[in-house]
């Protein structure tokens, strides 16, 4: 998500729902062997093991049983907005590849869905938006080739909020691929922007997603339909190939069912651009499943926030009742947990800063991306008056984006200085207490400054509220702390077993 989410406002704006107009998920089946229905909610080492059993799955198999659950399922849910028409093909050559003795990896045939802003050969890459339906992308974003390389199936591509939200619309909505609903409750909130990445791993269409972030966009849904999802650090990733908001917020990020199958995926996707300034100093060649041990939480220091301070005033931290069971699951698992002070950076100028990196990126991806009816933000907007009128105003976001007249040497000085009080404000806690990680209750927005200061986040299912929808823990850290984080929240995960199955 973006602007709309923030520490520093708890109501969430109410958004107009707008018309939708949805895009059809077509495929054609194929003869295929029978696959039990629980193997939509399996792991990818499941799926692995069963793959690699003499005539069992194979990736043929499972491509075509996930392709048939969301012809069947998702015109409710509206989670995909694009099935891949080469994902049976790539399936078949894994299964020749498996036959023939090689595996390339763990991820060998598993399917996997993106983002629709993440670029990919042969399909559109909109971000939802009618305006960005042209000609397909030329080539692959770098960290898809991560992923095929590693041997995962693109099974197809994912709904979201249109063009990450900055639009203006309701979260999950998108004019292309109408208004995706949470597997749990279809009026629960959603979340956004990575609406529908999140709600089909929820709804066992796919394995695997990868969603992507400027602000909230992995953790907010991720939390709000019940799944794991990771926000790394920025320029931990390679992001070339995404439509872009913010180089010093933008970074991809894996979604999945379990803490194990979101470090298989960050294992796939790993490979920095040596171009990216972001990337100086990020670490290469880490196996992000070796802290995912039995006891990853015995003699771990967690800091919690016990009060906000934001300009010299400080406030109690309003916690959910369901955030006392994850303290106390910590506690059980061997960990010491040390309340904090938390200290908050001014965000009042925040989005300003944001629209503005928004006119400048989008405007410049937009010139140079061929074969789209849009060559600029100017032209997007006229797009969209002349397909969907005027008389109630449908882009309030990217109105305000156009509107933007801060120059790049001004938004430089003001940024470093705003994200050094991001980072600051998680740096030095952790450093005084020496802490392994924080955690937090996800109502309490404290996403927002992490991801703010670049840093890095994950979310892990902890039950369910009053209403019987999914809650979260939210646990982050300092810049390229993915490894400790990922144990921490494994531990988590694997002694408090408090995700849950939608009903669909």
């Amino acid at each position: 998500m973006t602007v709309a989410y923030s520490i520093y406002s708890m109501i969430r704006q109410a958004a107009q729902a707008l018309p939708a107009q949805t895009s059809s998920v077509t495929a054609t089946p194929i003869a295929a062997k029978p696959v039990a229905p629980e193997t939509a909610y399996a792991s990818v080492r499941e799926l692995g093991e069963q793959m690699a059993r003499p005539n069992g799955l194979t990736s043929l198999d499972l491509v075509n049983f996930l392709q048939e659950r969301i012809r069947t399922l998702d015109p409710q849910l509206c989670s995909v907005i694009e099935l891949n028409p080469d994902a049976l093909e790539a399936a078949r050559e894994l299964d020749r590849e498996r036959a023939n003795g090689k595996v390339r990896g763990p991820l060998h045939g598993i399917p996997i869905l993106l983002k629709d802003t993440i670029e990919t050969t042969g399909m559109q890459t909109s971000a939802g938006a009618f305006g960005l339906v042209g000609a397909a992308a030329g080539k692959n974003a770098p960290l898809v080739d991560y992923l095929i390389k590693q041997g995962a199936v693109i099974l197809g591509k994912t709904n979201m909020t249109e063009l990450a939200g900055f639009r203006g619309g309701p979260d999950g909505w998108s004019s292309r691929g109408g208004q995706t609903l949470n597997p749990h409750r279809a009026g629960a909130d959603v979340g956004g922007s990575s609406s529908g990445s999140a709600a089909a791993v929820a709804a066992g269409l796919a394995p695997l997603s990868v969603g992507a972030e400027t602000n909230g966009s992995i953790i907010v849904p991720a939390a709000l339909n019940g799944v794991v999802g990771l926000k790394p650090s920025v320029g931990l990733l390679d992001r070339n190939g995404i439509i872009p908001a913010s180089r010093r917020q933008d970074t991809p990020g894996p979604m999945a069912r379990s803490v194990y199958d979101v470090a298989l995926m960050l294992n796939a996707m790993s490979g920095s651009d040596p171009g990216d300034p972001e990337s100086l100093g990020a670490p290469q060649g880490i196996d992000y499943t070796t802290l995912l041990v039995p006891g990853a939480l015995k003699g771990k220091r967690i800091g919690y926030p016990q009060t906000f301070t934001l300009n010299g005033v400080s406030l109690p931290v309003d916690n959910s009742p369901q955030f006392s069971k994850t303290l106390q699951v910590l506690r059980e698992q061997g960990a010491t947990l040390i309340p904090i002070n938390l200290r908050l950076a001014d965000a009042s100028r925040y989005d300003e800063l944001l629209l503005s990196d928004v006119k400048e990126e989008l405007n410049a991806y937009l010139a140079k991306r061929p074969g789209l009816p849009v060559t600029s933000l100017a032209e997007l907007i006229a797009f969209n008056q002349d397909r969907d009128g005027t008389v109630e105003d449908h882009q309030p976001e990217l109105k305000k984006i156009s509107a933007s007249t801060l120059t790049p040497e001004q938004r430089k000085t003001l940024w470093d200085e705003l994200i050094q009080k991001f980072r600051s404000s998680v740096d030095d806690p952790i450093k005084d207490e020496n802490l392994d990680a924080m955690v937090s209750d996800y109502e309490t927005n404290i996403y927002f400054a992490v991801a703010a200061a670049g840093y890095p986040g994950i979310t892990v299912p902890s039950g369910t509220n009053e209403d019987g929808l999914p809650t979260g823990a939210y646990f982050f850290g300092t810049r390229w702390a993915e490894p400790d984080l990922l144990a921490v929240a494994y531990g988590y995960e694997q002694a408090a077993q408090a995700g849950v199955k939608p009903e669909l």
